[in-house]
């Protein structure tokens, strides 16, 4: 998450106020000042956190189950909607076993602590999320970064653990998209070079799924083996709240036996797993949203270098301008606002110094002439 400033102490984002794709901002102490911009902040991607089928499922489990399930899913917690999401969702990805939690966080503590140990050594990208970070944390392995997406660097790390100790099972983690980069893994080479050389490997997948790889089924979708484990989340594009973990039987089983993120917490929110359902309904329903995003973000990208702007890493939704200085980052959010666009600066320790950044984020439904006031407000027009 970006770093606080005082300006941003200053406000208050209500969001969703004026419908799909705007947001209000609330100066505190003048609630009377109310303007309506366009979001290009949040992780809705496919425009679905209120979409009539979510609203119409959450209400409904509501009804029928009430807010919360009251219990952990191995006592009184488990419903069929909860079933019902993960057996949709192992069809969906063609994967064993899915197992929800009520966050994407617990979710990738508890699958990097199934798949090591302190004799484990852990290769994670040099770009990867805090929650994985703590999950390496958590379970004593060895941890070594390899540089962001960097394939020879990999290699040569993975020489050195099998050479040290040939029985060594590394464990590499990535993520699919990233979030502050805006850039994709290669995973079909990571794949590969993992089953050259007997490590496992854990992906994850939050910001891609709905989005990104065939008919928005993530990019290790077709990939099985080594990649154990694929997090994903539906508090981006699936419109809701939660997460889930798919894998094989055996490590689906484990999970459930041994997980502490999985046997100790309350069970996701029946209203959650209910809306999550009928978005991944929707996904289903409508395959090309996910490309036709995708050809939208791609568009972004080839105007912005028009307009003199170096090209964004990757061709997903997520679109990183580096500005430099956290003041400048700030400098240019604001003028965004002034044109109608909300768009947060993300400034250390979230990125490297000196590599603050707007993270602008393409959505579904968003204004047709979103981009020009974008462009305008970079050109401090």
């Amino acid at each position: 998450m970006p770093s606080i400033s005082n300006q941003s102490r200053r406000r208050r984002i209500r969001a969703w106020m004026n419908g799909p794709g705007t947001c209000e901002l609330t100066e505190l102490g003048k609630s009377n000042e109310v303007s309506a911009l366009i979001d290009l902040a949040s992780n809705d991607y496919l425009n679905l956190s209120k979409h009539p089928r979510l609203l119409e499922a959450a209400t409904k489990a509501i009804a029928i189950e009430g807010v919360s399930s009251c219990g952990s899913r191995l006592v009184t917690g488990t419903r069929k909607v909860h079933q019902d999401l993960e057996n949709a969702l192992a069809q969906w990805l063609h994967r064993e076993h899915v197992l929800l939690f009520p966050s994407g966080f617990q979710a990738n503590i508890a699958a990097v602590v199934a798949l090591a140990n302190r004799h484990t050594t852990v290769l994670a990208d040099r770009y990867l999320h805090h929650s994985l970070l703590l999950g390496v944390k958590t379970c004593g392995a060895r941890l070594q970064r390899f540089s962001h997406n960097d394939l020879t660097d990999l290699t040569q790390r993975l020489k050195k653990c099998k050479s040290r100790n040939p029985k060594d099972i590394p464990l590499v983690i990535t993520e699919s998209l990233f979030s502050m980069e805006g850039s994709t893994a290669p995973i079909k080479e990571i794949a590969t070079l993992c089953d050259q050389f007997g490590a496992n490997l854990l992906v994850d997948e939050a910001h891609a799924l709905g989005v990104m790889g065939p008919e928005g089924k993530g990019l290790c979708y077709g990939i099985n083996e080594p990649i154990k484990i694929v997090s994903g989340t539906f508090g981006k594009a699936f419109g809701s709240g939660g997460a889930f973990l798919a894998s094989n039987a055996q490590i689906g089983d484990q999970l459930i036996q041994n997980s502490g993120a999985f046997k100790y917490t309350t069970a996701l929110a029946p209203p959650l797993a209910a809306a999550a359902l009928a978005a991944l309904q929707l996904m289903q329903e409508n395959p090309n949203w996910g490309s036709s995003l995708i050809s939208k973000s791609q568009f972004w990208r080839s105007k912005l270098v028009d307009n003199g702007w170096e090209k964004p890493a990757g061709d997903g939704p997520i679109i990183p301008l580096i500005i430099g200085s956290d003041q400048q980052a700030l400098d240019v959010q604001e003028k965004l606002e002034q044109k109608g666009i909300l768009s947060i600066a993300i400034r250390p320790p979230t990125v490297p110094e000196g590599t603050a950044r707007l993270r602008l984020v393409v959505r579904k439904g968003i204004p047709h002439e979103t981009l020009s006031k974008v462009l305008e407000g970079l050109a401090g027009k």
